[in-house]
């Protein structure tokens, strides 16, 4: 398996600048983020550090958040936020500036919560607009916007792999965007109550990236009940070629104990 490691929330001990290289330190030739700035727009300085800091780690950076808001206050993306559009879209140039110059080729846009005294229609309507503009942008190097559902939000709409895929069937057929795919996080999906290895076998083909974390609790592989070895072999079975992401809760010092050949 080729893992990437998540580093907004594995290593969270050390400074985030520091954390591509304790990846690289592990084992590992691969990391991925969420937004890592305050800002949707960093500053010249700001955008260099984390470049230098991929970079000098000797690490390829594989996946790369749009801005989702202040996740720990609940906010799950601005894709289909009215007031916050041109702000995502400002972010789209800063997030597409960044991977071309680091060769990420995936970008993952959270889809936002549902806003009260917005209509859903008038909040879809906008997602399909900024995630086409999102995927003209990193279509330019190669780049793929990734839908992802997620758990743990009671006002996010995309609770199902089916609820994405319609979102980006839908794009495709109203601007022509070709370069979006389905994010599946294995941990998100079975809290929601998915038939992860049916989805596996009826849409293996249609994952842009698969992020793994065990359940009950989002820890590491083996913590919980999810039979991940065996869903991750027969996503390779079915053609996935992708990396799986480490993205689950465990402390540094034991985040990685539980690989064996069988993973």
């Amino acid at each position: 398996m080729s893992y990437t490691v998540n580093c907004s929330i594995l290593l969270t001990e050390l400074p985030l600048l520091e954390r591509a290289a304790a990846a690289k330190a592990a084992g590992f030739d691969a990391v991925e983020f969420w937004w890592p700035f305050g800002a949707s727009v960093p500053t010249d300085a700001e955008a260099t550090a984390f470049e230098r800091a991929i970079t000098d780690a000797g690490v390829q950076l594989t996946g790369l958040n749009f801005n989702a808001g202040n996740m720990p206050a609940g906010d799950r993306g601005l894709v289909s936020w009215p007031d916050r559009s041109a702000e995502f879209l400002d972010n789209v140039d800063a997030v597409a500036g960044i991977g071309e110059r680091l060769g990420c080729k995936a970008f993952n846009a959270l889809y936002g919560n549902r806003i009260e005294g917005e209509p859903p229609q008038k909040q879809d309507e906008l997602a399909v607009a900024n995630l086409a503009a999102a995927a003209a942008a990193v279509g330019r190097f190669g780049g793929t916007v990734l839908l992802e559902p997620v758990s743990g939000a009671p006002g996010y709409p995309l609770l199902k792999a089916d609820d994405a895929l319609k979102v980006i069937t839908r794009v495709g057929e109203e601007t022509g965007a070709a370069n979006i795919r389905l994010l599946a996080d294995f941990y998100h999906l079975s809290v929601n109550g998915e038939d992860v290895a049916a989805l596996i076998e009826n849409h293996a083909g249609d994952f842009g990236h698969i992020q793994i974390a065990d359940a009950p609790g989002r820890g590491a592989p083996g913590t919980g009940n999810l039979p991940l070895g065996t869903w991750l072999a027969r996503a390779r079975d079915l053609g996935y070629t992708g990396y799986i992401s480490l993205e689950y809760q465990a402390p540094a010092e034991s985040a990685f104990t539980w690989l064996t050949p069988s993973f």
